[in-house]
């Protein structure tokens, strides 16, 4: 879950190099000729990208770093030549692209073309060995990513799954060097386009300044925290009664292997540990896909159904041609789920290694979440061709995920009979919240981690101190183990590697809530917010797919209007949402110590 990136939503982020006219422009002649000029040349480096993610070898590897390395070379001149237009006097609809043309990338290419060709081949490396990533055991058993977070899910053997996440911690010190030159080269591409670091960059990117982004970010975090810290000391309690007080004190951070993902992100496999009342409302999903021989194609449709339930077109047929939806036995790929837009909006695509799950279910909504982005603003011009900010394109698969409710289940025959009692209700929403408020923090300290490293904040020789001081801050969390220097904890997690921006998740998980109440009171529904579901309804089906049309044509505050009728995001729909859990979580910790 979470996992996911998409290509082709910013024109900085997909162009590539080309000759630039001579001529003097108009700020209008210049937009529409990068625009034209980025359309076909972005063809060579989306194929390069996806081979290259699909095809682990050496080869790709070599097609990859040198596609991209045109992109960086190409975006670099596209910025500087921006920068002409950028107080120009022109028609609304250019001086947006423009803005939107100046804006930081994920990875600003620098002036310097050594430098360019560094920053491409180290991206490429770095995604590439964490794709093939393997750990072997002292018995000689190799396992890679997938395998090894089955194990985490599955095992509450405290020592299996410590083997385990020390396990696939040793992919990741492979590249610690790597991503230093990755951040010096990234870094000077940041000041070139005239930001002061790559954390200036990234926190440009949301309509207002960085500094104004920051205090965003903190304000949204604090309207959460003190329901997730209800939440992290039930779990703790929890998870002392299994392991003791040796294993988890109680007034000490949760040993980060024992919460069932790798990364310690989402809580939802420990649900049969914390599942308040045993055996009420149990939804067995999985096994309800297992039985009725859903198969990953099955799974993929049938959240392709949800989406045309509400109005929205149908997939075209080249998706379920060039979509990767299942592991290959033959090769390596990176199956970090994730959407894709090549074509323009007319070959939409995702990977990802489907599997029989619940969980993936939910993650195939998600992913159809990007893809129907890509189709409802297929017809604005290239620049605004991606998401209000990237928070929303990452909130709008989740949001229609918050529908899959019991009455969702039972329409599609995935559980025989909706219950509904207090008893029930709490069930859910433990079960919703292991993952969806236990995310939080661990979606806002990612990219704080990355803004202090990209600032100098944490020094190189820091990076692993400064990532767990972290991870301790926000989450309660700590290491199982010493760590040291020469470990690379961070890179363990794709979006590292993958230069990923992360916050986009952390507003997505705000913004979904929001975006559900407003959609399902559109849909006319005036129940508990958390019996809503808006499968089958035109009324909801039409608002979502109006915002998704506009792209990032106005401000996200534009977008958010659109849809919700506020300007700003907003979290108190979460605790809305989640009021009955929140209460009862109150109760439980009333005796005890809370707290890191």
């Amino acid at each position: 879950m979470l996992k996911k990136f998409t290509i082709g939503v910013a024109l900085a982020s997909v162009i590539t190099t080309s000759a630039y006219a001579e001529k003097k422009e108009t700020a209008k002649e210049f937009v529409e000729r990068i625009q034209q000029e980025s359309l076909e040349l972005s063809k060579e480096t989306a194929a390069a990208a996806w081979v290259r993610a699909t095809y682990i070898t050496p080869d790709t590897a070599i097609l990859a770093s040198k596609a991209r390395e045109r992109s960086l070379a190409f975006q670099a001149k596209a910025f500087e030549q921006a920068k002409r237009y950028k107080d120009a006097k022109t028609d609304p609809v250019t001086a947006r692209a423009i803005e939107l043309m100046l804006r930081g990338s994920s990875a600003p290419a620098p002036n310097n073309p050594a430098l360019q060709a560094q920053l491409a081949q180290t991206l490429t490396d770095m995604a590439g060995q964490y794709g093939a990533g393997t750990y072997c055991d002292d018995s000689g058993n190799c396992r890679q990513l997938q395998e090894l977070e089955a194990v985490l899910a599955k095992s509450r053997d405290y020592d299996e799954l410590l083997d385990v996440w020390k396990g696939w911690r040793t992919v990741s010190p492979a590249y610690r060097s790597t991503y230093q030159q990755f951040v010096a080269a990234a870094n000077q591409g940041a000041k070139d386009s005239g930001f002061k670091d790559l954390a200036d960059a990234w926190k440009s990117n949301y309509d207002m300044s960085p500094e104004a982004f920051t205090k965003e970010a903190d304000r949204l975090w604090n309207q959460v925290k003190p329901f997730y810290n209800e939440l992290q000391c039930h779990v703790r309690a929890k998870l002392n009664e299994e392991y003791g007080d040796e294993r988890v004190p109680l007034d000490q951070p949760i040993p980060a292997h024992l919460l069932g993902n790798m990364w310690s992100q989402t809580w939802d496999n420990l649900y049969p540990l914390l599942e308040p009342h045993k055996g009420v409302a149990s939804l067995d999903v999985t096994a309800a896909l297992k039985e009725q021989g859903y198969d990953e194609l099955k799974m993929t449709q049938t959240a392709e159904a949800f989406f045309t339930s509400l109005g929205l077109p149908s997939l075209p047929d080249s998706f379920y041609k060039n979509s990767m939806i299942k592991k290959p036995a033959d090769r390596d790929v990176v199956c970090h789920a994730s959407a894709w837009d090549l074509g323009n909006g007319s070959d939409p695509r995702i990977k990802q290694c489907v599997e029989i799950t619940e969980n993936q279910f939910g993650t195939l909504h998600h992913e159809l979440g990007h893809i129907y982005y890509y189709l409802m603003y297929k017809d604005q011009p290239r620049v605004f061709k991606g998401g209000a900010h990237d928070g929303f394109h990452e909130a709008i698969g989740d949001t229609i995920q918050l529908s899959m409710t019991q009455s969702y289940l039972k329409e599609k025959g995935l559980i025989k009979e909706i219950i509904k009692s207090p008893e029930a209700t709490l069930n859910q929403q433990m079960k919703l919240a292991l993952e969806k408020i236990a995310f939080l923090p661990f979606g806002k300290m990612i990219d704080e981690w990355r803004w202090k490293v990209f600032s100098g904040e944490i020094a190189p020789e820091d990076y692993n101190k400064g990532w767990w001081e972290l991870r301790t801050q926000y989450q309660g969390i700590r290491a199982p183990v010493e760590r040291s220097e020469k470990d690379f904890d961070a890179g363990a997690k794709y979006h590292i590697p993958g230069n990923t921006p992360y916050t986009r998740y952390f507003l997505s998980f705000i913004m979904q809530f929001q975006f559900h109440k407003a959609l399902c009171e559109t849909a006319g529904f005036t129940g508990p917010l958390h019996e809503c579901s808006i499968y089958n309804n035109k009324a909801a089906g039409k608002a979502l797919g109006d915002m998704l049309a506009m792209g990032q044509s106005k401000p996200w505050p534009d977008a958010m209007q659109a849809l919700t009728g506020q300007r700003e995001m907003d979290a108190s729909a979460i605790i809305d949402y989640f009021a009955p859990l929140n209460s009862w979580l109150k109760e439980q910790n009333k005796d005890r110590q809370c707290g890191w």
